[in-house]
C-alpha cells in the first residue's frame, strides 16, 4: 500500500465480531496494524501498550484495529494474556483484531515478509502499520521487522503531525516535532502569505546559499 493509496473495503472476522471497514471506520482516523503471531513476547507488548493508550488515540478520533494471521478463537484467548502482562489496562480490551487465518488481508495490504510469503507453514506477517484518513486513503506507513518493537508516542505523534498539516496546509513538522512547537513554514508560501497565516509572526533562519526556505513559527 503505497501513501495516498486507497485501503479496499475488507470484510474480516474480529475479536468483536464481524468487521465491513468502510462502515467500521466511519469518519474516523484508523490505525491499522499488524503483528507476527499470537502468544509471541514483543506482540504482546506492543497491543498492551497501544490498549493502554485507547484514550489518547480516541482524543485523536482514531480508531485502532489490530491484525494477525491467527483466527479468532487464538486472539480471544491471547487477549486474557496481554490483559495479565499489562494491567494497567482499564476494563474491556479496547479495540478489535482481526482475523486472517487464510493470510488473504495481509498479501493484499502487503504486511508479509518478502522471504516467507510462498510458504503457507511458516509465512508471518512483518510488524507493518498504517496511519489511514477518513477517506480510507493511507497517510503514514511503518515496516518493522519482527524483532523490533514499535513506539507508542511516535505513532500518536506522527498522527498529530498529519492532522494539524492536513487543518494547517502552509506548514510542515520537521524532525523530533512535539505538539506545541515550532513548525516550518512551506517554502510555495510567500512571505506576505504567511504574514496573513500567522500575524503573531514567524522567524526566518540566513542560510549560506542565501534561500529563504527556513522559517518556523508556534503562532499556530
Amino acid at each position: 500500500m503505497r501513501l495516498n493509496s486507497v485501503v479496499p473495503d475488507f470484510k474480516a472476522d474480529s475479536t468483536k465480531g464481524p468487521i465491513q471497514f468502510y462502515d467500521w471506520q466511519g469518519d474516523s482516523w484508523v490505525l491499522l496494524f499488524s503483528h507476527p503471531s499470537d502468544f509471541t513476547p514483543v506482540c504482546t507488548t506492543e497491543l498492551g501498550r497501544i490498549a493502554v493508550n485507547a484514550a489518547q488515540f480516541a482524543k485523536r478520533n482514531t480508531k485502532c484495529l489490530a491484525h494477525s494471521v491467527d483466527d479468532t478463537q487464538s486472539h480471544i484467548n491471547w487477549v486474557n494474556d496481554i490483559k495479565s502482562y499489562c494491567a494497567d489496562i482499564r476494563g474491556e480490551f479496547p479495540f478489535p483484531i482481526l482475523a486472517d487465518p487464510n493470510r488473504q488481508l495481509a498479501i493484499s495490504l502487503g504486511m508479509i515478509d518478502e522471504e516467507q510469503r510462498e510458504d503457507p507453514e511458516s509465512a508471518k506477517t512483518v510488524r507493518a502499520l498504517f496511519i489511514i484518513s477518513p477517506d480510507h486513503r493511507v497517510r503514514l506507513s511503518m515496516f518493522y521487522p519482527m524483532t523490533t518493537g514499535r513506539n507508542v508516542n511516535e505513532i500518536l505523534r506522527c498522527i498529530d503531525s498529519l492532522q494539524l498539516t492536513d487543518r494547517l496546509k502552509a506548514v510542515a513538522t520537521p524532525a523530533n516535532w512535539m505538539p506545541g512547537s515550532k513548525v516550518m513554514i512551506l517554502p510555495s508560501v510567500t512571505d506576505e502569505e504567511a504574514a496573513k497565516l500567522f500575524p503573531k509572526g514567524f522567524d526566518r533562519t540566513s542560510m549560506p546559499s542565501g534561500g529563504n526556505y527556513v522559517r518556523t513559527t508556534e503562532n499556530y
